[in-house]
């Protein structure tokens, strides 16, 4: 029997007026995913990871896992352009529990594939804590090459990889790497390809546009698991739907964070320089988000 596959949210940061940390609205996000059924990534990319402080991503991630009080799984990115905070980050995130520790690769710092393997072994040998890599290299410039990824999933403590490099040929030879080298688990990230990379192997999903329909990215896997194709298929229709129709107005984690501010202001905006969005963009951000009645 097939394990179930788990679907995690990218989980977005909430900010007051002052840009500090706005933890209790943050909680509210964490209670808002669990209650859809979904687990949640810490400190990513819609989480905005790179504006945050090496302090309050420990004070975020401390706050995440109280709330979520064991009710689903939490895992946190630890990546930094250097080795050295990332080992510090890690080594603080080993002592609270998580399932995972996700690491971006280095930003800013170009990488060889010799140095990015130095980099991950370093992580995972300092921590008990699973260890997941997290490449993107739109963001970072610096990309996992598949047999990098292969070395790499024979270390004991490094469990999987987290693509979101949104190519298909990508994701299917980092499934080669998992079917060969066994206990090394792929989560895709593109929205558009949930039940592909589910039909295809994946363990999962981590989604950045699940902050903004929880309940539809659960539909998603709630149907897959159940091999209720009709079910996953309609659900995943509405959910590349919503991700053409928001993404085409601009940078995705930053229309996610504006949509998800239309229906709850409480979010506040992101931490500057981020983009700030104009009124007509507002407006058409409604619009979509009265299509699939989210608002």
């Amino acid at each position: 029997m097939t394990a179930s596959r788990s679907a995690y949210v990218a989980l977005v940061t909430c900010f007051n007026v002052d840009e500090t940390i706005n933890f209790e609205a943050t909680r509210a996000q964490v209670r808002r995913q669990v209650e859809a059924g979904n687990n949640i990534m810490c400190c990513g990319t819609n989480g905005d990871f790179s504006a945050l402080t090496h302090g309050e991503k420990i004070a975020l991630t401390e706050a995440v896992m109280d709330e979520v009080a064991g009710r689903v799984k939490v895992i946190v990115n630890a990546g930094c352009p250097a080795t050295f905070e990332t080992l510090q980050l890690a080594q603080a995130f080993d002592k609270m529990g998580l399932a995972g520790i996700a690491v971006i690769t280095p930003y800013f710092i170009a990488c060889t594939q010799e140095g990015l393997i130095r980099h991950f072994t370093t992580i995972a040998d300092a921590v008990k804590t699973p260890v997941y890599l997290y490449d993107i290299p739109a963001r970072t410039q610096n990309h996992i090459e598949p047999e990098t990824a292969r070395i790499l999933a024979r270390h004991p403590n490094i469990a999987g990889i987290k693509d979101s490099g949104g190519s298909t040929e990508t994701v299917r030879e980092y499934l080669d790497v998992a079917q060969s080298e066994g206990n090394f688990e792929v989560y895709c990230a593109p929205d558009h390809l949930v039940q592909w990379g589910l039909e295809q192997g994946c363990a999962g999903v981590i989604s950045g546009l699940g902050n903004v329909a929880p309940k539809v990215l659960a539909a998603i896997l709630s149907g897959f698991n159940k091999s209720d194709s009709a079910a996953a298929t309609a659900a995943q229709d509405i959910f590349s739907g919503l991700r053409k129709d928001l993404y085409a107005l601009g940078f995705p984690p930053a229309l996610v964070k504006r949509a998800l501010f239309q229906m709850d202001p409480s979010v506040g905006l992101s931490r500057q320089p981020a983009l700030l969005p104009d009124a007509a963009q507002d407006a058409a951000i409604q619009d979509i988000l009265r299509k699939y009645e989210l608002i």
